[in-house]
C-alpha cells in the first residue's frame, strides 16, 4: 500500500524566515514556500523535505538531513566560507580541525562532518 507513495520527511524550526535564508542562500537548495504551512526543500533526485514552524521547537538530537558529496573536504571548505561552523566531537567519532570524522575503512562508514541549521537541527555532509 505505502510502497508506491511519494513519501517525504519533515522537521521543525523555530524561525521559518531564518530557515529559508539558510537553506536557500547558504546551502544553495531549491526552497518553495508553502503559504501558512512551511517550506519544501526540493532535490534534483525528486526527493522533498518539509520544514514547518513550531513555536515550542526543540532541535533534533540526531542528524535530520544527510548530504552525500563527492569530496567532503571541498564541501566542508565551501560551507565554511559561507559561514557554516562544523561540530567538533570526540569519541566515538573524533573529528579533525575541519570538523570531519574521517573513515579510512568503508566497512566502518563514510567520512562525515556535522553542522546545525539556525534552529539547531543537526545536518551532515558525508563522503559519497
Amino acid at each position: 500500500m505505502l510502497q508506491d507513495s511519494a513519501a517525504f520527511s519533515g522537521f521543525s524550526v523555530d524561525d521559518l524566515q531564518k530557515a529559508k535564508d539558510f537553506y536557500q542562500n547558504t546551502l544553495g537548495l531549491a526552497v518553495t514556500e508553502q503559504p501558512n504551512m512551511g517550506l519544501t526543500l526540493e532535490f534534483r533526485s525528486g526527493a522533498k523535505v518539509f520544514i514547518y514552524p513550531k513555536p515550542n521547537h526543540q532541535p533534533a538530537t540526531f542528524t535530520v538531513l544527510n548530504f552525500p558529496v563527492k569530496d567532503i573536504d571541498e564541501a566542508v571548505d565551501a560551507l565554511t566560507q559561507k559561514g557554516v561552523t562544523f561540530e567538533q566531537y570526540g569519541e566515538p567519532f573524533p573529528t579533525d580541525e575541519k570538523g570531519i570524522a574521517r573513515s579510512n575503512d568503508p566497512t566502518q562508514g563514510p567520512s562525515i562532518a556535522w553542522f546545525t541549521d539556525p534552529a539547531g537541527n543537526v545536518l551532515a555532509v558525508l563522503q559519497d
